[in-house]
């Protein structure tokens, strides 16, 4: 018999992590499930696989988060099924019961039903997608110093972005950066030779931002040397080239995924509602429809904000969890649960080079103060004053010796190389 009730929350992201830390000091037993045993800080992620930091500084330990939290557990392991109907979550080999269910699994990458892309394109949602990405872009550069095809050569040096929200322009504008870089590195390639190409299926970039700030980050972008392909849409993606729905295609060795997500659902005994992009339909109060004592919160729960569906960002997925968590505490108390209301603080994008774009309240930013905010903002978000403090440090040598330390092929297999055009290469040095 339990002195408490149970509440088991799925998933350790921003979402969860909150709900956890929030009921660290209420009358429950906490157990936090999750696949990895640190907590993920997706924001940067995009600077691990464009080498500007390590991927430890992005990743922090979830026991040391809940550090002394009495009532809380954490159990490493992989959700196979939730059954609603007895209260119960199936992990690996045992079936743990609960009294309340907090579903905070994030989401996963979309394809979008393209040929070839979930086999050929980069997707970038874990630590390991970031590394494997970092790996192939320095493999790209190694290999183009030897070819001779200029063809072949072009293709490698070519990287195509398909996706034209907050991720796939600030992938862009870290290649940008990587590109000016590295030429102390790879004197060989000359600096025209690397072609960024960021792809768009609609008619402007950003468009969680207002339309000016959209067009002035494509301008930005083409200042700095990015090629802005609007109302583009792919149709097929190979190893060699990524096709597109009127015929045309681009000679390319790396494609990019950052144009769709969807809700990262477990498996159930029940169908639940579900809305657009996979996700589950939640009361104003973030309940399941048909069960009170379930939650759903972050990138699975389809949640309505002025009658805008919330847009997934992690101040979103942090104030829910505080919410579930007050709920949570109220519906043990006996009373009923409260609606969930946002507080959007704005929302900051960065370009790279020094610049970005951001909205707060009324006033529209561009340049470089929205920059230096979207690098505040996430330098005391990121959890860890150690991580915190290596990421400042990066920072500070990498804009301002415009240099990066971050430049090894790490866990992978060595790319190799025609013996031939390696000596005819080496022939032109003498």
């Amino acid at each position: 018999m339990r002195k408490y009730p149970r509440v088991i929350i799925l998933g350790a992201g921003f979402g969860g992590m909150q709900t956890a830390q929030s009921l660290s000091r209420k009358s429950a037993e906490v157990l936090l499930i999750d696949r990895n045993n640190y907590n993920l800080f997706i924001p940067l992620l995009y600077q691990v696989a464009t080498a500007q930091i390590e991927p430890e500084m992005i990743a922090y330990p979830i026991r040391t988060i809940l550090g002394r939290a009495t009532n809380t557990r954490f159990l490493m392991a992989e959700v196979k099924h939730i059954d609603f109907t007895h209260q119960v979550v199936e992990v690996n080999n045992a079936v743990i019961p609960y009294d309340y269910l907090v579903m905070a699994t994030g989401s996963q990458t979309k394809f979008l039903g393209v040929l070839g892309a979930a086999e050929n394109a980069f997707p970038l949602k874990t630590l390991a997608q970031a590394v494997r990405l970092r790996n192939h872009i320095f493999h790209c550069l190694e290999q183009a110093i030897w070819e001779n095809d200029p063809i072949q050569r072009q293709q490698l040096l070519t990287f195509v972005i398909v996706g034209g929200g907050a991720t796939g322009v600030e992938i862009a504008g870290a290649l940008v950066d990587l590109k000016q870089t590295l030429k102390k590195d790879y004197f060989d390639i000359e600096l025209k030779e690397i072609q960024i190409i960021l792809v768009q299926s609609r008619k402007t970039i950003l468009t969680e931002l207002p339309e000016s700030l959209g067009r002035y980050t494509t301008r930005k972008l083409s200042q700095l040397g990015v090629k802005v392909y609007l109302e583009a849409r792919v149709s097929r993606v190979t190893q060699s080239a990524v096709e597109f729905l009127d015929g045309s295609s681009l000679a390319t060795a790396t494609v990019i995924w950052v144009a769709g997500l969807e809700a990262s659902l477990p498996k159930t005994d029940v169908k639940s509602q579900i809305a657009h992009k996979n996700k589950l339909m939640v009361q104003p109060t973030l309940q399941l429809n048909e069960y009170a004592n379930v939650y759903a919160i972050g990138d699975l729960a389809y949640f309505q904000d002025k009658r805008k569906p919330l847009s997934g960002v992690a101040p979103e997925a942090l104030q829910q969890g505080v919410a579930v968590s007050r709920n949570i505490s109220r519906q043990i108390q006996g009373k009923a649960p409260k609606p969930f209301k946002y507080f959007n603080k704005g929302r900051l994008a960065i370009i790279g080079c020094y610049a970005g774009v951001g909205k707060i309240g009324p006033f529209l930013l561009t340049g470089f103060l929205p920059w230096l905010m979207w690098l505040s903002v996430h330098l005391v978000y990121l959890p860890g004053l150690r991580n915190r403090l290596q990421v400042l440090l990066n920072w500070l040598h990498r804009y301002g010796l415009r240099t990066r330390a971050v430049r090894l092929i790490l866990f992978s297999s060595v790319a190799t190389c025609d013996l031939k055009k390696i000596l005819d290469r080496l022939s032109n040095f003498t």
